[in-house]
């Protein structure tokens, strides 16, 4: 009988932990020379959920250090190789969105500011899409996905261990090999 109790304790504590696995996936363009692309400039994707502030900088701290680690240096002036942007879905929604191209380009191209009437979710947690856009082009050439990328219950030191796990992922890829 005790080993009936067992195992039936154990399906139940399988059943209610959360795993902290995290998966995900690359796309690039194969037509495209990545080793042209030196330096980044940051822009919003239209209507994404966005992170709370303090824990969007810290991720864009992560996603700083990791970039400088493949050879990609943030821009200086509003001249740049490649627009970077980021987004991140809540495990209840999958729609993901684009940079958009099109519109003039003031501080980051086809932005909707908040005073502009759009309408933002702020989520704590799930799927971060990081995508690369060539400035001249305007086309996507590159994009990464990584699940469960953020552990917004966890302490921070815990919270930064799982997001440098999940940048890792997310640009593991990154430059894609020839």
């Amino acid at each position: 009988m005790k080993k009936y109790i067992v195992v039936a304790m154990v399906f139940f504590c399988v059943g209610v932990v959360r795993t902290a696995a995290q998966s995900g996936n690359t796309g690039f363009d194969k037509k495209v020379n990545f080793s042209q692309y030196k330096t980044y400039k940051w822009v919003p994707i239209k209507d994404a959920q966005q992170l709370d502030e303090l824990t969007a900088e810290q991720l864009m701290g992560t996603l700083e250090v990791a970039l400088a680690k493949k050879g990609l240096a943030k821009a200086k002036s509003d001249t740049a190789d490649l627009y970077i942007g980021y987004q991140i879905n809540s495990a209840k929604g999958s729609h993901l969105n684009q940079y958009n191209i099109g519109g003039s380009y003031g501080s980051a191209a086809g932005a909707t500011s908040a005073s502009g009437g759009a309408s933002t979710t702020t989520v704590h947690s799930g799927q971060l899409t990081l995508l690369m856009y060539d400035a001249a082009t305007k086309q996507l050439v590159w994009h990464s996905t990584v699940s469960n990328a953020i552990d917004a219950d966890a302490k921070p030191d815990k919270k930064q261990r799982h997001m440098d796990a999940a940048v890792n992922k997310l640009l593991k890829e990154y430059p894609p090999k020839t």
